[in-house]
This record gives structure tokens, sequence and C-alpha cells, in this order.
């Protein structure tokens, strides 16, 4: 694709989307703004209290560069089980991150005053209090604004990764770009990000010219330094009232509290569902159903649903039997839907449905050429491959026993792994950076990637038949929804779900709607409604 291409694509997907966009842009603000806020009422009293006390100095900032230092991913899994999910373990992890900026700066800004100065305010009669906000605050508010700048831009990066764990904002056009190698929905969502992170550089350098004393800014004389003040001041004045308006319109908006809230994991299949589920409830019983798509991995989930976030969403039997029931691995459909319905029941008290007829197993895959190239059909096969064959796998798969560790000791011979998560796996493969590459049975990247699925000849894959998962007061209390999850597994199949997969993943369409027009194609009855 050319770059004029690319550009009128990314054009037409702003239009298209326009109203998508510009709602994520404003939850992007307001998150940032709250995390903002946060970090300076924080930060600044906290440079202010070590500037005073001056042995609690090292240790504060060393603890926040020690924060700094953590990866911003593994921080979020850590808020995860405190705060839950939502704009909550968001908004922590950008305070967190934006804390030591504010908090050096602000100490540095008062400890580099003037000693000279200081003695004079004193030799007038000051106390320490009006010290502090008529000389030292006024003089380091240069140096704080320039801390307050960087944090900022870097919460204004840092906040997409609020769309991880269900908080919304710009991330989640990020996130589903990245999950659908669709690089118009990245730039959708980067673009955005760009220009606020920009903007709001803009507005903070005005800041910090306004608050820095006239003797101290650049320029030939007086007047002149108070003109520039006065436009930046104008620029402040404007963002004041465009933030005030946008805080004013989301705060005082009355949000219904949904009846139910379903949520989806972060791939494309599971999204669907989440729609198909919350779409149906809605039509059928005339509930308020709340959606969250992207919330995160099945752990997520599962830890959401514990803590009653959630209500419910589609998992997968293998996952329930193997990963949270830790039974060993079984290719006994029957058993392991049984097992998974009765465990889940006793242990967490959660409601296992009826598979909805789509089994969404763990496959390795090739591309065709070296499927050819080497007579490759089975698992088994690879070891015509020259040792060691490469796998690009899931950090998820890598560490199962239902997955790679399985497949190695079943099949008997290792792998070179590659650690490669998301669809980054598929475009690894058809770089040459690997030969193999982990997949679900109904990717829809394996049709758009044109690639050679192995058979599992050693039966180490159990069954992953889609089910859905409800807290137990959800279906004491709406027992229709189990008709309605076997309305839709009538209509369901493996292949249906590939097909729906390959709308998203290759055509663009999304989730929402393409669930809307099975439900609408599908079930009549249901349509007629």
């Amino acid at each position: 694709m050319g770059v004029m291409e690319g550009m009128k694509e990314l054009l037409n997907y702003f239009v298209s989307s326009k109203e998508e966009v510009l709602s994520l842009l404003i939850e992007h603000i307001e998150l940032t703004v709250l995390a903002l806020l946060a970090a300076i009422l924080i930060g600044v009293p906290l440079g202010i209290l070590i500037s005073y006390i001056r042995p609690a100095s090292k240790p504060v900032l060393a603890f926040a560069n020690i924060v700094q230092a953590v990866p911003s991913m593994a921080l979020l899994g850590l808020a995860i089980p405190v705060f839950g999910i939502g704009m909550k373990p968001a908004i922590f992890l950008v305070v967190i991150y934006s804390l030591l900026p504010i908090i050096k700066n602000t100490y540095a800004g008062l400890m580099n005053i003037n000693e000279q100065m200081l003695e004079a305010a004193e030799g007038i009669g000051l106390t320490k209090s009006q010290i502090l906000f008529k000389v030292r605050l006024p003089m380091a508010l240069p140096v704080i604004m320039t801390g307050v700048r960087i944090s900022a831009v870097s919460a204004v990066g840092l906040m997409t990764l609020a769309a991880y764990v269900g908080g919304g904002g710009l991330g989640y056009l990020v996130f589903s770009g990245i999950r659908t190698v669709s690089n118009v929905m990245i730039l959708a969502g980067a673009i955005p990000a760009c220009i606020l992170a920009l903007l709001v550089d803009r507005v903070f350098a005005a800041i910090e010219t306004i608050v820095t004393p006239v003797s101290l800014l650049d320029g030939k004389n007086k007047d002149e330094k108070r003109r520039r003040k006065k436009r930046e001041l104008f620029v402040i004045a404007t963002a004041a009232v465009l933030l005030i308006a946008l805080l004013f319109t989301s705060l005082f908006q009355t949000k219904k509290t949904a009846d139910i809230r379903i949520a989806s994991m972060d791939f494309t299949e599971n999204e669907i569902f989440a729609y198909m589920l919350s779409e149906s409830i809605e039509r059928e019983l005339g509930l308020d159903v709340e959606t969250t798509p992207d919330l995160g991995a099945g752990s997520v989930c599962m830890s959401s649903i514990q803590s009653n976030e959630i209500d419910g969403y589609v998992d997968y039997t293998g996952t329930l039997y193997v990963n949270i029931l830790k039974n060993p691995a079984s290719s006994d459909v029957e058993q392991v839907y049984q097992d998974s319905v009765k465990g889940m029941k006793e242990q967490y008290g959660l409601e296992v449905l009826n598979s909805l007829n789509v089994n969404n197993t763990y496959t390795l895959s090739t591309t065709k050429e070296l499927a050819e190239q080497y007579s490759l059909k089975t698992i088994s096969d690879l070891k015509s491959l020259p040792q060691p064959v490469t796998i690009c796998s899931t950090l998820a798969f890598m560490n199962r026993e239902d997955g790679l560790l399985g497949v190695e000791d079943k099949y008997g011979f290792q792998f070179d792994k590659k650690g490669v998560d998301g669809s980054a796996r598929y475009t690894a493969l058809m770089n040459g950076e690997g030969q193999v590459i982990d997949a679900y049975s109904t990717d829809g990247l394996l049709k758009k990637f044109d690639l050679a699925v192995l058979e599992d000849d050693a039966g180490v894959f159990p069954p992953y038949y889609a089910v859905p998962v409800f807290r137990g007061e959800i279906m004491e209390k709406y027992p229709e929804i189990r008709e309605i999850t076997e309305q839709l597994a009538s209509v369901l199949s493996t292949d249906v779900m590939a097909g729906l997969n390959y709308l998203v993943d290759e055509e663009g369409q999304k989730p929402q709607d393409v669930a809307h027009e099975f439900l609408q194609e599908n079930l009549p009855e249901y349509a007629r409604k």
C-alpha cells in the first residue's frame, strides 16, 4: 500500500469512526487530567516536605526512582488485585510514574534558592510559612512547572495502557490495531494521542512562562516580557475553559447502573462473543447490559468476576479445566466440560453454561511454502525440518502444560523459543523470524496470512469449547440467560466463528457490527423483536 493510499484509508477511518474516536479522546483527557491532578497534589507537598526534612530526601527520591524503573505492565498487573479493573488501576499507574519528576523538581527548585534572599526574608521578620509561600515557592515555581510539564506529557502516552484493563481511552484503538494487524487503527489511536501530548506540552509551557518572575524571563525589555505573559495567559484561559466544560459535561452526566455487566478478553473472537451475549440479553430480556471489550487476559476476567466487577464473560473449557481448576490435560470433551461445570460452581460459585459449539483449541501453524517444501501435515512432521525449529509463541502458550511444554514432552523434541504475544507472532512468521507459531483454530489471521495448520497427531491439546461463565446470583435472578446461550449455540460452529473473526481481522469490520449482523441474519425470530 502506497503512502497516499494509506493516508486516504486513515482519513476514511477517522470520518467513519469520528464519534468513537472523539469519545475515546474525551475519556483519555479525563483520565490524564485526574491522574495528573492526583500526582501534583501528592508530589508537590512531598517535595516541600523533604526540602525541610533533609534526611528524608534520599529515601523518598530513591523510592521514586525504583518505582520508575518497574516495567509499567508489571505495575499495572500488581495494581489489578488491589484496585480491580477500569480507570482506578490506570490512574494509579500514571500517578506513580508521574511522581518522580514532580518530587525531584520541587525539591531541586526549593533547595537552589539564593541563601541571601532567604536571610533577607528572615531579617524583615517573615515566618517560615510566609517565607515558603511568598519567597521560596514563587522562586521555585518555574522549576516545579518543568517537572509537572514532563509528567503531563508522559502521562498522555502512558494512559494508553488504561484500555488493557477496561479503563477506556485511545489505547483501545491502539491495542485493537495491534491485535488485528491494522496499522490504520493503531494510527487512529496514536495520532490523537500525539497531538494531545503536544497540546499539553504547549499549555504547560505557557503556565511555566506565566509563573516565572518577569526578571527571570528571556527578552529584551520588561514590556516585551509582560506582553509575552499576556499571550500565554490567553492560551491558559482558553485551555481551562475547554477543560472545565469537558469535565463538567462528563461529571454531571447521569449514568444508569447496568443490570448486567459482560466483559471480553483481549482478542477478536471473545469480543464478538461478548457483544453477541450483550445484545441478545438486552433484546430478549429488556435489560440494560454494559459491555467491556478488551478487558485483558482470561486471568483478568476471572479476577474481575470473582470481585463482582463484572457479571459474565466467555471462557474456554480447556482453560477452566487445566488452568483454573488445576486438572491434568484431557482430550475427553464431555469429561472436561462436566468437571468444569462442577468445579467452577463448587470452588468459585460461578455458573458455566452450555457450550457455544465453538472449539477454539490450540494449533501449530506455519507458512504454506514451508509446509509444501517439507511435506508438513502434522506436528510430528516438524522433525523433518532443520533442527532446532524456531517457534514464535505467546508467553501463555510457552509456559502451559497443555501448550508448548506438553508438545515438547509428547513429541520428543525441543524448540528454539521466541516469546511474541498477540498478532506480532504472525508478522514474525511472515518475516522469516521463525518457522512455526501457536494459534487458535478459529483465528481469522490464519486465513488472512494463508497459513497451514498442523494436525495435533499426538493429541496434546485439550478441547477448548467456548462457554459463557456467569455469577451464580445473576443466573438465579435471570435464568432465561441459559436459553439465550442455547439459541446462540444452535447457529454457531468452529468454522462459522473463524469466518466472523476474519471479517474483523482482515476486512476491518467492528466486532459489535459483526455480532449484530450475525444475530439479525441467523436468528430471525430474535430479529423481529
